[in-house]
């Protein structure tokens, strides 16, 4: 089993930059495709970005050229770097590990984008 916790989320002015991490508990890390996920209000969970195991990475289009995810698998965490913010940006992120059998969601951490 994992777990996971994000950190990083807080109030950014449009144009900024945010990092986000998420660091897991428990075994096998590496084993695990790593995502983000976001929730922005009144909306359904979307996909921002992947990366697997083997470090291939994907992006949703809305993101693509602004946001980088990375995983360091010594240390256990995956991160979420966000350059050239805007408002829709505004969400809930969310940390999801998983394999073709399991997957587990962090408690997700608030980002709103604002001046």
């Amino acid at each position: 089993q994992v777990q996971l916790v994000e950190s990083g989320g807080g109030l950014v002015q449009p144009g900024g930059t945010r990092r986000l991490s998420c660091a897991a508990s428990g075994t096998f890390f590496s084993f695990y495709t790593m995502g983000w996920y976001r929730q922005p209000p009144g909306k359904p969970r979307e996909l921002v970005a992947v990366i697997t195991t083997s470090g291939v990475t994907n992006y949703a289009d809305s993101v693509k050229g602004r946001f980088t995810i990375s995983r360091d698998n010594a240390k256990n965490t995956v991160d979420l770097q966000m350059n050239t913010l805007k408002p829709e940006d505004t969400a809930v992120y969310y940390c999801y590990a998983y394999t073709e059998k399991v997957g587990y969601w962090g408690q997700g951490t608030h980002v709103t984008v604002s001046s």
